[in-house]
C-alpha cells in the first residue's frame, strides 16, 4: 500500500503532537516501525535542509571554456607587460648612469 508524501508529512506531524503513536501511524500507513523512523528521520533531515539558510544570490557556475582561456593569456599577457615594464626602468637607469658617467 503506497502512500503519498502528504499523508507520511500529516503521520510525523501527528506522530510528533502527540495525537498518535508511531504504532498506529506505521499501521495507517502500512510501514514496520523501523521504516517509519527510517522515513521519519529522512524527512526531518530534509526539512532542516531546506531551512539551512544558503549564501546569497545566484548559485556560482563553472565559466565556459573559451572565459577560461581568455584569463590564462590575460594572466600571461600581464606578466610579459611586467617583464617590459622592468626593461624599461632599467634601460632608462643605466641611459641615466651613462649620462653621469660622461659628464665626468
Amino acid at each position: 500500500m503506497k502512500r503519498t508524501p502528504e499523508e507520511l508529512l500529516q503521520r510525523i506531524v501527528q506522530v510528533r503532537a502527540g495525537i498518535l503513536t508511531v504504532t498506529e501511524a506505521a499501521r495507517q500507513l502500512g510501514l514496520s516501525r523501523k521504516t517509519y523512523y527510517e522515513k521519519e528521520a529522512r524527512a526531518l533531515r530534509a526539512m532542516l535542509s531546506a531551512l539551512t539558510p544558503e549564501a546569497p544570490g545566484r548559485p556560482a557556475t563553472a565559466p565556459p571554456p573559451e572565459t577560461e582561456r581568455l584569463r590564462l593569456e590575460n594572466d600571461q599577457l600581464r606578466q610579459q607587460l611586467e617583464a617590459l615594464e622592468q626593461r624599461i626602468q632599467i634601460k632608462a637607469w643605466l641611459a641615466r648612469a651613462e649620462t653621469r658617467a660622461e659628464k665626468k
